[in-house]
């Protein structure tokens, strides 16, 4: 494992060299850039200068099938194209829709070899979203290198030379990641959708299940070490603690016994050095109503800090208690080191959907700005005992809208304001963590965030953290349930098909019931915790040309509603689609857009960048959804 790490660490600082000297290769090794997850380039080659002369380079199909065959007959949709692409040695790797795990030459797009786990056999997965997958995982002693992805209930390693699975690595190249879990589980609901986490030799995981999955005994969010070389077990960490466990006292009525999800879905992030995996935690079974599991529920929803070689627990911080919003932790928590006066702090900054970033000592846990816990409304479903106080930070400033109120009403016209305002009327509307309700309850942020799974940027050189966030409201309704079913035995459940809230007027789609911007960006200056900037990201086409807009004067960008993030570069730039079909380049100094180009669909993305042998820098963002889906590649012309 020493070797391993100082192997990463030896990457790190030729990647920095390359970026110096002006022409060498500069990688993008892993999901985030790096294992802590900046999500930051010293690419400097495009510019806010050169990116105006930013053009398309190459594209690559992915080859989806739209019906891909299934044993069941009822075959998985490819969903959104998510995958951010590992680029290792002139090589790019990624993920389809589908969970093929495609090597292109990274300068022209060339397919060099594919590898498919036929995911699509065993039918639609659990998520309601059809098949996605938003990255691989890299490892390597020097002279092999081995590929892993998690799909769904399974983990492949494969060869990245030759793209065939590594037959040494468990049962002819793959395992079982359902095998010895803290209890039995259906394989159908386990799933898996971002990247694993490599460090030293072991490849670590979490997993995903569909929130519609409400059953006493449904999967658990048990996280795993695997060895990277022989596919068995190193480590499990079970985030329901048991008698005798730390937290185990937060799940009353022995409520841990039956209670599941609590799991990582979103992609994590490691201190390498330290041997530290950041894990965020997801919501406990159900999302929304928690009368079966009384308790502030340890560890759901929070960020915990694992001894990467073992799995134990070295600190945690629960950022909501006993949650009943939706509010999983979704982005990969920001390894940084932050400059505050004339000292330097190692940090990590966690973006969450309820809209804050939670900024922690990445060591001992403690806050770098005070968290005060507020009083907060109390639920009025029965049997529903919801936790009378939340955790805010006092500082950074929310980066989204938080709660809602009549003032909020869309008032692009008085009509629409009228409707806006009728619809509002008809649900409970308050502060953040108002409680879902029998009447149905505005939240904002709703389900996507706040801050989504494409989580923050950091730019080390201007001590800068960028969010994107969105503003779109959910409504939660909680009902009564007639009966039990084999994948909901829940007395009450949400209304998950009347979330949302909205005005319709004549023709054209449904227009938010709140005033704009629907999705934003920030810039938080991290010596002081101070909002430098914040603008609309992106716009919303099917508000801007709706017939009842007609010549209403609208604002120039109105913002889109997505979970992407970007990647910020030395050359002071963001690229960054936000969810949108456009791919922007913002500058850093004030949110300006420099250079946008766009992509004919939808890119929910985050895009990357890098450098090949030959010199030239591309950015490359992944567009489009079921069979309709491309890696989309930009260079200088």
């Amino acid at each position: 494992m020493k070797f391993t790490v100082a192997l990463f660490a030896s990457l790190a600082l030729a990647h920095t060299l390359g970026a110096q000297a002006g022409r060498e290769m500069v990688e993008w090794p892993t999901y985030g850039g790096d294992a802590g997850g900046m999500k930051y380039s010293r690419l400097a080659d495009i510019d806010r200068a050169s990116v105006k002369r930013l053009a398309a380079a190459w594209s690559w199909d992915t080859g989806d099938l739209a019906n891909p065959p299934a044993d069941s007959g009822r075959p998985a949709r490819p969903g959104n194209f998510q995958a951010t692409p590992l680029m290792i040695n002139d090589t790019l790797y990624v993920p389809t829709p589908l969970n093929q795990v495609v090597a292109l030459d990274a300068g022209t797009g060339r397919e060099l070899w594919r590898f498919d786990p036929q995911a699509y056999r065993a039918g639609q997965p659990s998520n309601g979203t059809g098949l996605v997958h938003r990255g691989v995982a890299m490892w390597t002693d020097g002279k092999e290198r081995r590929i892993f992805i998690n799909s769904r209930w399974r983990l492949f390693a494969i060869d990245a030379s030759t793209g065939k699975a590594i037959s040494s690595f468990g049962e002819n190249g793959q395992i079982d990641l359902t095998v010895g879990l803290s209890r039995p589980v259906n394989r159908l609901h386990y799933t898996n959708t971002s990247p694993p986490v490599v460090w030293g030799n072991l490849v670590i995981l979490g997993n995903g299940v569909g929130d519609r999955l409400m059953y006493r005994g449904d999967p658990p969010g048990d996280v795993q070490a695997i060895d990277v070389r022989t596919g068995k077990r190193v480590w499990l960490f079970n985030p329901i603690p048991g008698p005798g466990e730390v937290g185990n006292e937060t799940w009353r009525n022995d409520s841990w016994k039956h209670t599941g999800h609590t799991n990582v879905w979103a992609p994590f992030t490691v201190d390498s050095a330290r041997g530290l995996v950041y894990l965020p935690f997801g919501t406990p079974s159900n999302d929304w109503y928690g009368g079966r599991r009384p308790g502030e529920n340890l560890f759901g929803e929070a960020v915990v800090a694992l001894n990467a070689r073992t799995g134990e627990r070295v600190w945690h911080f629960q950022t909501i208690h006993h949650g009943l919003w939706d509010y999983d932790l979704p982005a990969p928590p920001n390894v940084i080191t932050i400059r505050q006066g004339g000292r330097r702090v190692d940090a990590l900054a966690v973006p969450t959907k309820q809209g804050f970033v939670f900024v922690f000592d990445r060591v001992t846990g403690k806050p770098i700005w005070p968290v005060e816990e507020r009083r907060v409304p109390v639920s009025s479903v029965p049997g529903e005992q919801s936790w009378p106080t939340q955790p805010f930070p006092t500082l950074p400033a929310p980066i989204s809208r938080i709660g809602v109120s009549e003032a909020d009403a869309a008032d692009f016209t008085p009509a629409i304001r009228e409707a806006a305002l009728a619809e509002l009327r008809k649900v409970k509307l308050g502060p953040l963590f108002t409680p879902p309700s029998e009447q149905g309850t505005a939240t904002l942020p709703g389900s996507i965030g706040g801050a989504g799974w494409g989580g923050a940027m950091f730019d080390p050189e201007s001590n800068t953290l960028f969010v994107k966030a969105t503003n779109s409201p959910s409504v939660w309704r909680i009902l009564k349930r007639p009966a039990p079913s084999d994948t909901n035995d829940m007395e009450y459940a949400a209304d998950l098909g009347n979330s949302s809230i909205g005005v319709r007027l004549g023709e054209g789609p449904t227009i938010p019931a709140i005033k704009p911007p629907y999705g934003t960006l920030t810039a938080i200056d991290m010596g002081t915790g101070r909002t430098r900037w914040q603008v609309p990201l992106g716009d919303t086409p099917g508000v801007r040309n709706h017939p009842a807009l007609k010549g209403v004067t609208l604002p120039r960008y109105l913002g889109v509603a997505g979970a992407p993030g970007g990647v910020v570069t030395r050359g002071g730039l963001i690229f960054i689609t936000g969810g949108g079909n456009v791919l922007y380049a913002i500058d850093t100094r004030n949110g300006a857009v420099v250079w946008e180009h766009d992509l004919g669909r939808q890119a929910y993305a985050n895009p990357m960048t890098y450098r090949t042998r030959a010199g030239k820098q591309f950015v490359v963002v992944a567009t489009g959804t079921g069979a309709e889906t491309q890696l989309r590649a930009f260079a200088v012309r």
